[in-house]
């Protein structure tokens, strides 16, 4: 194969497909990407770990049609060294690649690009069409709740489903049994009949990246196993998590009668304060609440103590709380708007946090003893 490319538009692509690799790989041919030059004119680049796969098409003059793997990573750091708006000759041969750019020359070795491993997608029967946007914020209100516990592997992805609720809605929900995050909108056309499936957190992380250079939409399409997102020139295929995601309807409380109303900047930057001090392990924040008045405290044995007092809207029975302040500043910095509502019951019951009943997003938080 012999193609050239612009230095910008190879690098771009590499940079897609190459954080698919894993760094260490006990099967070599799973460190490389797989490019094939086409007689219509283009690159196809290709990248996988089995489990998730990036194909992406790159303008490219070809001289010869044809197909090779190389290192994924050493390419994509010497496109990134290459002098800027160089245009750089890719050529293969004999188990060799070479690669020039103005005055400089690499030989990378390579491997038959007929020993690559593909996933085979088989039938996606359903398909449907997202907002970049809204897909981007699907991911960023829920994914910090994403377990990364390896024993229970059922929650290491976000878990989407539809419903009639009773309007025909899509649901997106991450938990790590310490937080539940979840957003609901209204479903897809063509969405109807969905499985319900959990989309690993890798596959959501290569997304998220790629979705920076969306605007239009995106299409999505799965069956109960695999799930494709058509991104224009890439498509990343990912294998779904096997696994039964719980019932977390069951831990969104409904009869939480203290309301607190308070505005999120001031409390999270309170929140931020006053955890300074608190003990790596525990990460434990206080609240007191009063009427009208909210005290943050945190005690910790090493540093000392720290306290502010927050001003917020709160009507009901003073008691005082326990939060992870972690889990509460990830919660607290996807919320927008100048007031959220906190729904209490008592120091052990989980909270709703919100910032209306209107709103797409929820949040449930554990609170912890302190």
């Amino acid at each position: 194969m012999k193609a050239t490319i612009e230095r910008a538009t190879l690098l771009k692509g590499l940079s897609h497909v190459q954080s698919v690799v894993e760094r260490r790989n006990t099967i070599p041919i799973l460190s490389n990407v797989l490019l094939e030059a086409t007689a219509e004119g283009g690159l196809k680049l290709m990248a996988t770990d089995l489990d998730l796969q990036i194909n992406e098409t790159i303008a490219a003059a070809v001289d010869q049609p044809g197909a090779t793997t190389v290192s994924a990573h050493t390419l994509f750091d010497i496109a990134r060294k290459l002098p800027e708006g160089s245009q750089v000759s890719i050529a293969a041969a004999d188990g060799k690649m070479t690669i020039m750019a103005g005055r400089a020359k690499f030989q990378l070795g390579t491997l038959p690009r007929d020993d690559f491993p593909v996933i085979a997608e088989g039938e996606l029967p359903v398909s449907f069409e997202l907002p970049a946007e809204t897909l981007k914020q699907i991911i960023d209100k829920t994914r910090f709740a994403i377990s990364t516990e390896e024993t229970r592997y059922y929650l290491n992805g976000i878990f989407w489903h539809v419903s009639d609720d009773p309007l025909p809605v899509l649901k997106a929900a991450a938990t790590d049994g310490h937080r539940l995050a979840r957003v609901t909108m209204p479903r897809p056309d063509g969405a109807e009949k969905m499985p319900d499936v959990i989309i690993p957190r890798k596959c959501i992380a290569e997304l998220r990246k790629l979705l920076e250079e969306i605007d239009g939409s995106v299409g999505v399409s799965l069956s109960p196993t695999k799930i494709r997102f058509d991104l224009g020139q890439a498509l990343l295929t990912s294998k779904l998590i096997d696994g039964t995601f719980p019932d977390y309807s069951r831990v969104i409380p409904t009869g939480n009668d203290k309301i607190l109303r308070i505005d999120p900047r001031s409390f999270e930057e309170g929140v931020d304060r006053v955890s300074t001090i608190a003990t790596e392990k525990t990460r434990a924040v206080k609240m007191a609440l009063d009427r009208d008045k909210i005290t943050l405290s945190v005690t910790s044995p090493e540093n000392g103590t720290a306290a502010e007092e927050v001003p917020g809207d709160y009507a009901a029975m003073p008691f005082e709380i326990g939060f992870n302040s972690r889990y509460l500043l990830d919660i607290l910095g996807q919320l927008d708007g100048d007031t959220i509502e906190v729904h209490l019951a008592d120091a052990a019951a989980p909270t709703l946090i919100r910032e209306n009943d209107k709103s797409s997003a929820l949040y449930v938080l554990m609170p912890m003893r302190v």
